[in-house]
């Protein structure tokens, strides 16, 4: 079987994208997913997501990590579905699309940046030397003097798969501070198991963290990833973060035909 695919990128965040209103693909075959995203024998990707009928909104997102399990939400990945969502005519500029974490609104400028809304965060665990959160993924978000020469790899997994946060685990994100109002960080992703060049839940979380431990008293923050530069932008009610935008680019990079 000849499987039609595109490929899409959001600041280095990769995805292999599939049209799966008629339901064709085989959701359950973890294996193929993870063919299709492994880098030297399949496409290549940091992750898979079909895009689906919904009865209520525009579309569906479904998402997969590069393991081909299916995972929480992938802020970058919902970024770029939007971007394709409107390649396929099935939207315009705004629409309104539904995510494992929820309901999700976005827009698409002129220019190609997708704004995403994601979802409202609130108990946020503030440590002393860390802060987690939920920003639909779980995030652990850290300071790190030297974070140019850091071994993200190596650092993430011992915190990924540390007594910390147990079986599920949770991404982990390395932080520096370059302004009031910008940072740079580096991720490692779970389900991806290693550095990816951006993360959209992890900037998301990354600049609630910095304004809850008073890193930054900005509510618009600019940050710096590995493969760009995305924004987020919020309103603070009380210990309530809402109004959530994740902004930054989201870019068609090729379609191709794949055997199955």
């Amino acid at each position: 079987m000849q499987l039609e695919f595109y490929k899409y990128q959001g600041t280095g965040n990769d995805f292999v994208m599939i049209d799966n209103r008629s339901d064709f693909f085989p959701k359950e075959n973890i294996q193929l997913v993870a063919r299709l995203c492994d880098r030297r024998f399949g496409i290549g990707a940091d992750g898979l997501i079909l895009l689906e009928n919904d009865e209520t909104t525009d579309f569906k997102m479904v998402y997969y990590n590069s393991d081909g399990n299916q995972s929480s939400m992938c802020g970058n990945g919902g970024r770029c579905l939007v971007a394709f969502a409107k390649y396929l005519n099935i939207i315009n500029d705004n629409c309104t699309f539904i995510a494992t974490d929820g309901s999700h609104h976005a827009s698409v400028a002129n220019d190609g940046i997708v704004s995403l809304q994601m979802i409202d965060v609130a108990n946020i665990k503030k440590e002393s030397d860390y802060t987690f959160m939920n920003t639909g993924s779980p995030h652990h978000v850290q300071m790190v003097d030297d974070l140019e020469h850091y071994n993200v790899k190596e650092n993430g997994a011992s915190l990924r798969y540390g007594s910390l946060y147990g079986k599920e685990g949770s991404n982990i994100n390395f932080v520096k501070k370059i302004n009031e109002d910008t940072f740079s960080l580096r991720t490692y992703e779970r389900g991806v198991e290693d550095e990816t060049l951006a993360c959209g839940t992890g900037a998301t979380a990354v600049a609630i963290a910095m304004n809850v431990t008073g890193q930054t008293n900005a509510s618009s923050i600019k940050l710096n990833v590995e493969g760009g530069k995305l924004a987020v932008s919020f309103d603070i009610k009380g210990d309530l973060f809402t109004n959530v935008f994740l902004i930054g680019p989201a870019e068609f990079v090729f379609k191709g035909q794949i055997e199955i």
